[in-house]
């Protein structure tokens, strides 16, 4: 899925640190699964969550064999737009996937007809490569289950192996209200607790130690530039010396 924030161009550089040392039958888990753009590159028991419900019923029809339109019109993206409840599959497929870099309805994309900038020689039509995307994402996530919950009161199997992709500070994102200090101290119990747990973001606590850094061309803003910006992506996890010894 085409969505803002999406770690789909960097998942190759993160995803072999995160699954080097998983363990047999290790649950999988991704508290804010967004598009599904590393999950649906990992094998075994998987668990994927979000508190977007929108977002979450979307997947979950998509396994049930939902396949999305190949286009709406304009009218049709602002009527669903006024009335988020009445589908809430249509609402994402429209809020997500047909408006401008994954925003929640950020902006209606022009279909190849409306749109004159050329790519690749060819004028695109954004909302068929967003269905094109769901569609093949759609056999690798047939067996993720799903859940509807705050990251922090999901039932997490003993030993996890936990890969966040929470909203990042001081960045545009659908919850204005997250409360970055509660995360990180919630990071650092889980670990404490036995499960192993990735975070990307742009920083960290400095308990919290930078395993990987890779630049990437993104969407994501903080309110006072726009546009596509090269930012440095940064894989953390508590620091070793910092994680509490039981027993």
């Amino acid at each position: 899925m085409k969505y803002m924030g999406s770690k789909r161009k960097i998942a190759k550089n993160i995803l072999p640190i995160i699954l080097k040392d998983r363990k047999e039958n290790q649950v999988y888990v991704e508290p804010f699964v967004g598009g599904c753009n590393m999950i649906d590159k990992v094998d075994g028991i998987r668990i994927g969550n979000d508190i977007n419900k929108y977002l979450i019923m979307f997947w979950k029809a998509i396994q049930n064999g939902f396949i999305p339109p190949e286009h709406i019109t304009k009218e049709e993206y602002y009527k669903i737009k006024e009335n988020k409840e009445e589908d809430w599959i249509m609402t994402l497929w429209a809020g997500i996937c047909c408006s401008y870099g994954g925003k929640w309805f950020g902006g209606y994309i022009n279909d190849y007809k409306e749109n004159r900038r050329l790519k690749n020689g060819r004028l695109p039509n954004h909302q068929t490569e967003s269905r094109n995307s769901i569609l093949k994402q759609k056999e690798k996530i047939q067996d993720i289950t799903f859940f509807n919950l705050e990251y922090d009161k999901i039932d997490y199997p003993s030993n996890s192996l936990i890969y966040c992709d929470p909203p990042y500070e001081s960045t545009t994102k659908y919850k204005d209200d997250f409360n970055h200090k509660k995360f990180w101290e919630w990071c650092r119990k889980m670990t404490n607790n036995g499960h192993t747990v990735f975070i990307s973001e742009y920083n960290a606590p400095e308990d919290f130690e930078c395993l990987i850094e890779v630049k990437t061309n993104t969407q994501l803003s903080n309110g006072t530039n726009g546009g596509n910006m090269i930012k440095t992506e940064k894989l953390f996890a508590l620091q070793k010396d910092s994680v509490e010894v039981k027993g």
